[in-house]
């Protein structure tokens, strides 16, 4: 199988998102066009005059890729070439807040656009601040853990609900510690008509400090303990979910993290513990996610 994402690109040692984004390729096939947003990934993978693309690809604003993939399908729909993929992968920054306006237009419009979202949850590019995608109680430089903060104040935006609210026909979760998975979701994305999204769950090595061969073990955890339940919804209706056969506790997965360290350290964060804790009790009821 050809490498359509060629190694040499400048990602961190243990980065999530190279491995995320072979993965989407490797499904998707050569015969493909990617928008991506400012982020992580264009400034690894495009270092003028390299490129790791081994496939169509253009950098659009931070805000707009949406916009400018939608551009693109219109395009090809013109000129009859009715069987080339579009894409855009962004990160949360790009797809939880500033493209948010985007992404709406594309999904009303019906554009036949695969939106994947790499989920490192925080502005990682630029100093690790907290993006709507940043989980409850975690630091990040502009949430910082404190002698009066436990860290992020906010739930984090569930984007799959809201493109499920805009009738989006597919929309799914997915992790790169399942890859079968995650190839299987973007082929389905890609056979059905229409806009469809995909979140993947993908840790950041110095926005969560951790250490740099514990990537894959971090992403099956949050799945294990069922903060990060993996799902799809079909036409508005929630359809195969991953069952987790032996949930594991969140202290498992947070305790494996800088930017959790402070609840180990504070007092109440026991308590803060259990909130999550609860979190992650509700999302197994919600999906039905236990055997």
């Amino acid at each position: 199988m050809q490498n359509l994402f060629a190694p040499g690109h400048r990602a961190c040692a243990g980065c999530a998102m190279p491995t995320t984004v072979k993965l989407i390729l490797d499904a998707a096939g050569p015969n493909t066009v990617v928008a991506s947003p400012t982020g992580c990934l264009e400034v690894v993978s495009t270092p003028y005059p390299e490129s790791a693309w081994e496939v169509a690809w253009i950098h659009s604003l931070f805000e707009n890729a949406a916009a400018v993939a939608s551009g693109v399908e219109a395009a090809l729909k013109r000129f009859g070439k009715k069987d080339t993929n579009v894409l855009v992968i962004g990160g949360d920054g790009s797809t939880f807040d500033i493209g948010m306006g985007c992404i709406s237009g594309m999904f009303d419009r019906g554009h036949n656009v695969k939106y994947i979202c790499y989920d490192n949850e925080a502005y990682m590019n630029t100093g690790v601040q907290r993006s709507s995608s940043t989980p409850y109680f975690t630091h990040t430089t502009t949430t910082p853990a404190g002698k009066v903060s436990f860290g992020n104040p906010r739930p984090k935006k569930d984007m799959p609900a809201i493109a499920v609210a805009h009738r989006v026909p597919y929309v799914a979760t997915a992790s790169v510690a399942y890859p079968v998975d995650l190839r299987r979701k973007v082929k389905r994305a890609l056979a059905i008509p229409g806009p469809a999204y995909i979140q993947v769950n993908a840790p950041c090595i110095t926005g969560w400090t951790f250490e740099a061969g514990n990537t894959i073990e971090l992403s099956r955890l949050v799945v294990e303990t069922c903060l990060w339940p993996l799902y799809e919804y079909v036409d508005g209706k929630l359809g195969e979910v991953k069952k987790i056969r032996s949930k594991k506790p969140v202290e498992e997965y947070l305790k494996a993290q800088g930017r959790y360290r402070h609840l180990f350290r504070k007092e109440g964060g026991a308590e803060i513990i259990k909130q999550i804790q609860a979190m992650a009790d509700a999302n197994a009821v919600k999906y039905g996610l236990l055997d």
